[in-house]
C-alpha cells in the first residue's frame, strides 16, 4: 500500500507544474485526425481597432442615442516564417473579473508572418468572457494556414460586464468591424491576411452575433419583448437587426464564406423566427451539448431545422452542457475559490462530463475540415464530414493489410473506440 501512494504521489509531483503551465495547445494521443496542429509555426501580436461614432448603448440608456468611439483590442494569430521558435504566454484573468492567470501556448509574439495569403477567421466570445477564451482554437487553426482574430468585445468582457443590451445590439457588429479592420490592415500582416476568404466563429452570444451576421435577421419578437430586462435595448436599437431590414442586409457581407456557431444564444427565447432563420444563406456548422441548459439543445436544434436556406451540419456532445467544445481548460486557478464569484469559476469553463481537451480537440478537427471546404475550397475533407449520424453505430472492420473493409463505417479521422459519445447531422439546402 505504501508502494502505491508512494506511486501516486510521485505522479502527481510529475503532473502538477504541466497542469500549472495552463496549456492552451494539448492534443490528446486520441484526438481525431485533423485536430493535429499544421505544419506552419504560428506567431501573435495585439492590435486595437477603434470604431468612432458607434452608438453608446450604455448612455443611450438614459435617453437619446448617444455615440462614442468603441475600442476592440485584439489579439491577431498567423502562420509564421519558417524557423520561427515557438512558445509564448498570456497574461490574462478569470471569470471572475480579478484573478490573475498566465495560459501557455505555442505561439511566438511577434514573430514575421509566412509568406503567402491566408484566409480570415473571427474568434467571437461569449457574455462575459475575453479574447483567450477559444485561444485553443485559434493557435490551431493558425498552424494550419489561416489569420485568427478575437477581440474583447467591450462590454461584455470579465472585468467590463455591462447590461446585456449592449452585447444584443453590438455583437454582429463588432463582428463586422472586425472583418473590415482586419481587411484594412496594412503592414506585413495586412499582407497576409485574405480577408475576401473569411469565417466567424461564435461562441454563445458570440454564435448569436455570427448568425445575425451571417444572415439570419431578428424577429419582431425580439424588437417588442420588454421581459426579461434588459432584453429590449432602448430607443430601437435592435431594430437595425431586424430580418427583412435594409440596415441588416447591409451589414451580412460576401466575405464571410462559412458560420460556425457553438452554443449560439438566442432562438430559446424567439429571437428568431423560421423566417429569419431562413435568411442564412452561408454554410453552417453548429456545435452543442444535448444538456445545454443556457442556450438550450432543443432551441438549437430549432435553428438546424430552420435554415433551411444553406447546408448546415450539428455536431452534439451527448450530456455535455453549455461549455461544450469552445472554452480553454480550466486554468489551475479557477479550481479555487472565488471571494467575487461566491465560487469557484472552474464551471465557468469545465463540463461535468466530458474533458476539455477532448472537446477542443474535436471542435479542431471539425472546424479545420469545414473551414478547409468552405475558405480554401479543398474539397477532399467533405469525407469528414459525411458521416453515419450517431457515432456510437459505427463499426470498426479492416482488411487484414489495415484497409478498411466494406463493413467499416467508423467517423473518418477517429481512431478505434474514440467516437464515442458525439452525433454529426447533415441538412442540405432546400430541407
Amino acid at each position: 500500500m505504501r508502494h502505491l501512494l508512494l506511486a501516486a504521489a510521485t505522479t502527481l509531483a510529475c503532473a502538477a507544474p504541466a497542469l500549472s503551465e495552463n496549456r492552451i495547445d494539448l492534443i490528446r494521443p486520441d484526438a481525431p485526425a485533423l485536430a493535429t496542429r499544421g505544419t506552419h509555426p504560428v506567431g501573435v501580436r495585439a492590435q486595437d481597432f477603434t470604431d468612432a461614432d458607434r452608438i453608446d448603448v450604455i448612455a443611450a440608456a438614459q435617453g437619446g442615442t448617444p455615440t462614442t468611439d468603441r475600442t476592440l483590442r485584439t489579439e491577431i494569430w498567423y502562420p509564421a516564417a519558417e524557423g520561427t521558435e515557438p512558445g509564448t504566454t498570456y497574461d490574462t484573468i478569470l471569470r471572475d473579473g480579478v484573478t490573475p492567470t498566465t495560459l501557455t501556448g505555442s505561439a511566438a509574439r511577434d514573430a514575421a508572418p509566412a509568406q503567402g495569403s491566408f484566409p480570415l477567421v473571427i474568434l467571437s466570445h461569449g457574455y462575459p468572457g475575453n479574447r483567450y477564451l477559444m485561444s485553443h482554437l485559434a493557435e490551431n487553426l493558425a498552424s494550419k494556414g489561416y489569420v485568427v482574430v478575437a477581440a474583447d468585445h467591450p462590454e461584455s468582457t470579465y472585468d467590463d460586464q455591462q447590461a446585456f443590451a449592449s452585447t444584443l445590439v453590438n455583437r454582429a457588429v463588432d463582428q463586422r468591424f472586425l472583418l473590415d479592420s482586419m481587411a484594412a490592415l496594412e503592414g506585413d500582416l495586412g499582407a497576409a491576411t485574405d480577408a475576401d476568404h473569411a469565417a466567424v466563429v461564435g461562441y454563445s452570444m458570440g454564435g448569436y452575433g455570427a448568425l445575425i451576421f451571417g444572415g439570419a435577421g431578428l424577429s419582431r419578437t425580439a424588437l417588442e419583448r420588454t421581459e426579461p430586462a434588459g432584453f429590449a435595448p432602448p430607443a430601437g436599437l435592435l431594430d437595425r437587426l431586424a430580418a427583412g431590414g435594409e440596415d441588416h442586409a447591409s451589414l451580412v457581407d460576401p466575405r464571410v464564406k462559412a458560420v460556425v456557431a457553438i452554443a449560439p444564444w438566442g432562438r430559446q427565447h424567439e429571437f428568431w423566427d423560421a423566417g429569419g432563420l431562413n435568411d442564412l444563406t452561408k454554410p453552417l456548422l453548429l456545435v452543442s451539448g444535448s444538456d445545454d441548459d443556457v442556450s438550450v439543445y432543443d432551441a438549437i436544434r430549432q435553428i438546424y431545422d430552420q435554415t433551411t436556406a444553406t447546408t448546415r451540419h450539428l455536431l452534439t456532445f451527448d450530456h455535455a452542457n453549455h461549455n461544450a467544445a469552445a472554452p480553454i481548460p480550466a486554468p489551475a486557478e479557477a479550481w479555487a475559490m472565488s471571494e467575487s464569484l461566491g465560487r469557484a469559476p472552474f464551471d465557468h469553463y469545465a463540463d461535468p462530463v466530458w474533458d476539455s481537451v477532448r472537446m477542443n480537440n474535436i471542435l479542431q478537427h471539425f472546424t479545420t475540415a469545414f473551414l478547409d471546404i468552405h475558405l480554401k475550397g479543398d474539397s477532399g475533407k467533405a469525407d469528414y464530414l459525411n458521416l453515419i449520424p450517431d457515432a456510437g453505430d459505427g463499426v470498426w472492420s479492416l482488411d487484414d493489410d489495415g484497409t478498411p473493409d466494406a463493413a467499416h463505417t467508423y467517423w473518418l479521422g477517429f481512431p478505434d473506440r474514440s467516437a464515442k459519445g458525439l452525433m454529426f447531422e447533415t441538412k442540405p439546402s432546400g430541407q
